[in-house]
């Protein structure tokens, strides 16, 4: 039922997000139209433009002109929509060599998925398969939801009601939906995030034996094909497999370290074969990915700097990089309750003032729990210590990118809430704590309310959307 309000809810916001309106959507589109219709990745930097299908539509839509211009509303009259109608019907040339923009340089799984519904659209026009993309990236957001319960289940087995708080709280949390009702690979990312955080706790709670040794490789390939964020997960995941074979039991810490050795194997044999076919086809390895790769550049100790300010308040002493600017408050936690567009729509300010007494609740709830089962909170420890090494290594990832793209002129800065999404299985287990946390007589009445909130938060978002774009 969480997935599958998931679903509905990616629905709902692929409806009010006008087409081509997702962020960096463009380019996403181009390159599964690109793959779906020539069977070639998109060359990076290539010198054509979008598809002629692709940039017509998106010219009569007016999409350039709504872009970072909240004063701009979507096409409204029955001239421009009469117009969009005629140059849908008209015959295009065949799709060429496209310029996908800053989605060529990710790597092809999820853009090779979303060929099927481009291809079963292929009996309507380019909005109709679009319609089609965004509700399979919805499906995609119902499973990385269904990951995030299971993970919620293993992580607290006796309190079957607050399984549910999580579920439901990041099901309808407003960042998902609007990722998920659009064309982005974020979304897999996310997916895969949730499955890899359940597996490894599977893990923790039974042992790992081959089936989940095998499992977290296949996912973990499944990573590294879906988006190069993904690299910032990797060395929890193998920090996470150590500590697995370490605390297996002497009898069968042997197959637990064959178990391991074969999903480091799966893992990294797919990215192998990506960058020996690029190598042979004498183009730049993992999608032109090196600059991303090369995550420290000119001084390590500005670097580091610059990431501790990226989300944590300057320290005495230190450069300022973000002047004037709580990063924590003003850039990550208002982003998270909600900037959607082009990060051009916003709340009022005090939306975001008043969101803090909440999650300042909530911090308390689930900080009394913690002490509460601080107990059984020991047992836990090299699992906490896994989830705590992906988080921190998706964190310096997107700081150093960020801090490599500005310093270098390759792009603007990475603060962009989306890029936390694959931490929502931490997400959905502090909710459910917080619930926990009002104890016994008053934990599923809080449950309610956190499930509430989520869904009052997600539902004014949608409510934004449509005034930023149709009022």
């Amino acid at each position: 039922m969480c997935a599958a309000v998931a679903l509905l809810n990616a629905a709902c916001w692929s409806l009010v997000t006008p087409p081509l309106q997702g962020i960096d959507e463009p380019d996403h589109v181009a390159y599964v139209q690109e793959l779906a219709e020539t069977g070639h990745r998109p060359v990076v930097g290539a010198a054509n433009e979008l598809s002629e299908e692709e940039l017509i539509v998106y010219e009569d839509l007016h999409g350039a002109l709504i872009r970072f211009r909240p004063q701009s509303p979507a096409i409204s009259s029955d001239a421009e929509q009469q117009q969009l109608e005629r140059d849908l019907a008209s015959r295009f040339p065949p799709v060429g060599p496209v310029n996908a923009g800053t989605a060529a340089t990710e790597p092809p799984l999820y853009y090779a998925l979303e060929t099927i519904p481009y291809t079963l659209g292929s009996w309507g026009d380019l909005l109709d398969r679009l319609q089609l993309m965004r509700l399979f990236s919805g499906l995609i957001a119902a499973v990385a939801v269904l990951m995030s319960f299971l993970f919620v289940r293993e992580t607290l087995p006796s309190a079957p009601w607050a399984w549910t708080v999580g579920g439901l709280a990041v099901a309808v949390m407003p960042l998902l939906g609007f990722v998920s009702g659009a064309v982005n690979p974020e979304v897999l990312l996310v997916a895969v995030s949730a499955a890899l955080f359940y597996l490894l706790a599977r893990a923790f709670r039974l042992g790992l034996t081959r089936r989940l040794g095998l499992a977290i490789g296949a996912v973990s390939a499944a990573g590294f094909l879906a988006k190069l964020n993904f690299i910032g997960l990797a060395p929890g995941v193998l920090v996470g497999l150590s500590l697995l074979v370490l605390r297996a039991p002497r009898a069968s810490r042997r197959a637990a370290l064959r178990s391991a050795a074969a999903a480091v194997l799966i893992a990294f044999t797919p990215v192998a074969l990506y960058v020996l076919i690029d190598a042979l086809a004498v183009k730049p390895l993992l999608g032109a990915a090196a600059p991303v790769l090369q995550l420290v550049q000119g001084s390590i100790t500005r670097e580091i700097n610059y990431v501790w300010q990226f989300y944590l308040p300057k320290l005495p002493g230190t450069e300022g990089y973000f002047p004037g600017i709580d990063t924590a408050r003003g850039l990550w936690f208002d982003g998270v309750i909600g900037r959607f567009g082009w990060d051009d729509v916003f709340f009022p300010g005090w939306v975001y003032d008043l969101a803090l007494v909440p999650a300042a609740a909530l911090a308390a709830l689930g900080f009394r729990a913690l002490v509460l089962g601080r107990g059984a909170l020991a047992r836990h420890i090299p699992a906490t210590l896994t989830y705590s090494v992906m988080a921190v290594g998706l964190l310096v990832l997107v700081g150093a990118d960020s801090y490599i793209s500005e310093h270098s002129g390759a792009g603007g800065p990475y603060w962009q809430p989306r890029y936390l999404l694959p931490l929502i299985p931490l997400l959905a287990v502090g909710l459910a704590l917080a619930a926990q946390g009002a104890g016994a007589r008053w934990g599923r009445v809080a449950g309610v309310w956190i499930v509430v909130l989520f869904f009052a938060n997600d539902l004014f978002g949608q409510l934004q959307t449509v005034a930023r774009y149709y009022g």
